[in-house]
């Protein structure tokens, strides 16, 4: 028999709204050890590498986790702050900032928390935690834009798991995407035109996005659309034309064929076509990580600039921005229309910022 808990039930306590904002997560520390241990959880996932495990796991932890940690490690290195990890502290302070956005709109009592794939405070801790705050309803928002079955499908996973040994179960619901919503697209817009304010604009706008396995696309995974999606949108708000924008593939790893064009490819590339002047931004990440800080700022740019582009921009992730804050108050808000009776519910958007001008 499962063992199954819930906190006692008190028939006069006050109803509460639970988030759950859910991430991939970022090892705890430089050390071999925890890059090893973020790694395992990592690519031990079945939606991550949908391999048979008596085939994939002797590998993982015969091979790849014997050599790849150090290497990761090192990489990490470069990026680290002294706040640690820039995703665990950008998500720190994302939550600190949306916490305070929800909390000019909400008229009920809510939690909000962390909850990370592979990471402390894992998705597991971030419920509990709800759960102890007596949350009865809970609203999932994993931070992922485009749908993908091995980031947002592992969120729900890993929640599913842990809420079938409670039980007591809250009502729930899930975000899947906001790869289209307009927030999203203007936010988007508002940080590419502040960063070309500020540094100048250069001659194209290279969308690059997270690359997964081509055979995922093929066995129905709508990821790569969502991404199509995401960058067109973006590009009709920067009203660019054809020729100034195009989208590109990063992370790929292993000798199988992922999403094209790759992003390390195409940076070769740009320069002999006379595009030499060049804006990166990675629309797929909500907050800076190695994928983007390591990988396209450091890495990238180096293959560009000695394929002979002359200018390289990074524009960062949306991160901690104000407009972030409040996209996700107004996204949080929609999916929760029908738990917002008298007292439990939101002030529209549009008074909510009026009070707080």
């Amino acid at each position: 028999m499962r063992y199954m808990s819930s906190p006692d039930f008190r028939h006069d306590g006050t109803e509460r709204i639970g988030v759950l904002l859910a991430n991939s997560g970022t090892p705890d520390s430089l050390s071999i050890r925890d890059v090893r241990r973020f790694l395992a959880a990592f690519l031990a996932d079945p939606r991550v590498v949908e391999l048979p495990r008596a085939l994939w796991l002797p590998i993982l932890h015969g091979l790849i986790l014997r050599l790849r940690p150090r290497r990761s490690a090192r990489k990490y290195a470069k990026i680290w702050t002294a706040e640690g990890s820039p995703l665990a502290a950008l998500s720190r302070e994302l939550r600190s900032k949306l916490t305070g956005t929800l909390a000019e709109r909400m008229l009920a009592p809510f939690s909000l928390e962390l909850g990370m794939l592979y990471s402390r405070p894992t998705i597991a801790d971030a419920l509990q935690r709800l759960q102890t705050l007596g949350a009865q309803r809970i609203l999932v928002v994993p931070l992922f834009p485009q749908y993908c079955g091995a980031s947002t499908g592992s969120v729900y996973d890993r929640v599913a798991e842990e809420l079938g040994r409670w039980r007591w179960l809250p009502e729930l619901r899930f975000i899947a995407e906001y790869h289209d919503y307009p927030g999203y697209i203007e936010s988007l817009r508002a940080s590419i035109e502040q960063h070309w304010q500020e540094h100048g604009r250069t001659g194209h706008l290279l969308v690059s996005f997270h690359g997964v396995p081509e055979r995922y696309f093929h066995q129905g995974d709508p990821y790569f659309c969502k991404c199509q999606k995401t960058a067109r949108l973006l590009a009709d708000e920067l009203m660019l034309k054809e020729h100034e924008w195009s989208v590109s593939f990063q992370s790929r790893v292993g000798p199988a064929k992922w999403l094209q064009p790759y992003t390390s490819e195409v940076l070769t590339q740009l320069p002999a076509r006379g595009i030499d002047r060049l804006t990166v931004v990675c629309p797929g990440f909500a907050l800076d990580c190695l994928e983007t800080l390591e990988e396209i700022n450091i890495e990238n740019r180096q293959r560009f600039l000695l394929a002979g582009g002359r200018e390289f921009q990074y524009v960062p992730a949306l991160n901690a921005r104000a407009e972030h804050a409040r996209f996700l108050a107004d996204l949080i808000a929609q999916h929760c229309q029908g738990w917002t009776h008298v007292e439990l519910g939101f002030r529209p958007a549009s008074a909510a910022r009026g009070t707080s001008a």
